[in-house]
């Protein structure tokens, strides 16, 4: 398959959205460098600096799902579109706010920047149901190996986790009151947003924070699949790679690694405590998702019959 076409058979709203968003995240650099005003703690284009990158790896990710889809494709396909809308609905509000150095989520000091956070909230609904069309799509279809199918639908799965925990967000915090307060809905818990954070990711170094576990959830999107294309190219190298039970198991235990990290730290947020300062429950809970990640590693590399011949998967055939 030619390049031009393997780009042609790709979602193309989703292509142009990742084109924009990546356009967007040049011109936020620019603002991190330019302006110096800073908004609830952070510099007033991080936040559209870091959406706009993230869309464009769950867009371009999305695209490409898309495409190795072997039915309900027209299905597929609006569900696309109504995803790159609501993500330009979306980054358009969060930009619209940064320009005016307003806050773009949980805003409700004025009717005007409580309709524009209410817009946005619509849409992000929208974009999450439109996702889960598309997992759903991905769960009916049949890929060639089965290594392929389940990372691309627990990918899918793991990602709708982690973007449903911005419904989270959305709860008043302590102090907060609904139709009275400027502000409703935090992404820190247990401290006020706006106080200490990590340098570049921003979350929060002092209490719990949701934007981690939101994080974790949906780069499993490109991560798990991303494992497997690495599991087919060290194949040639390592003997047992080539046989595809072995992937499969491999890329299941990788998923059940990744879902126990995220609940790990979804775990860890709710209970106040920053990423950066792991309490001894938490420790010892990361200490045993590393054993038994260990352990399956082992169980899965364990083959009962000698592989005599790679065979490509369906990501590798379609890459």
């Amino acid at each position: 398959m030619s390049f031009s076409h393997r780009l042609s058979s790709l979602h193309r709203p989703l292509l142009l959205l990742s084109a924009a968003m990546a356009l967007l995240a040049g011109v936020s650099a620019v603002g991190l460098v330019i302006d110096d005003r800073v908004l609830a703690g952070a510099p007033v284009w991080a936040k559209p600096f870091k959406f706009a990158v993230s869309f464009v790896a769950y867009c371009l990710s999305l695209a490409w799902m898309l495409s190795l889809l072997p039915r309900f494709r027209r299905t597929g396909w609006w569900a696309g579109t109504v995803v790159a809308t609501s993500c330009a609905v979306e980054m358009a509000i969060i930009t619209f706010q940064a320009a005016r150095g307003r806050r773009s989520h949980f805003n409700h000091a004025t009717p005007f920047d409580s309709t524009l956070y209410d817009a946005m909230a619509g849409t992000v609904v929208v974009l999450w149901s439109a996702t889960l069309v598309i997992a759903v799509l991905l769960f009916r279809a049949r890929f060639v190996d089965r290594a392929s199918t389940w990372a691309l639908r627990l990918g899918a799965l793991l990602a709708l986790a982690g973007a449903g925990i911005g419904f989270r967000m959305t709860r008043p915090a302590p102090g907060q009151q609904p139709g009275a307060s400027e502000v409703v809905g935090a992404h820190s818990v247990g401290v006020p947003d706006g106080g200490p954070a990590m340098p570049l990711t921003g979350w929060s170094t002092t209490g719990g924070d949701l934007r981690i576990p939101h994080f974790v959830g949906m780069h499993a999107l490109q991560l798990l699949p991303l494992f497997l294309l690495l599991l087919v190219a060290l194949a040639p190298r390592f003997a047992r790679l080539r046989d595809e039970r072995v992937r499969l198991r491999l890329v299941l235990v990788a998923s059940a690694a990744y879902a126990a990290v995220f609940a790990l730290v979804t775990w860890q947020a709710l209970r106040g405590q920053p990423l950066v300062h792991p309490d001894g429950a938490t420790l010892t809970a990361a200490g045993v998702v590393a054993l038994l990640t260990a352990a399956g590693g082992w169980a899965a590399l364990r083959t009962t019959a000698p592989a005599t011949g790679a065979h490509p998967t369906h990501l590798e055939r379609v890459a």
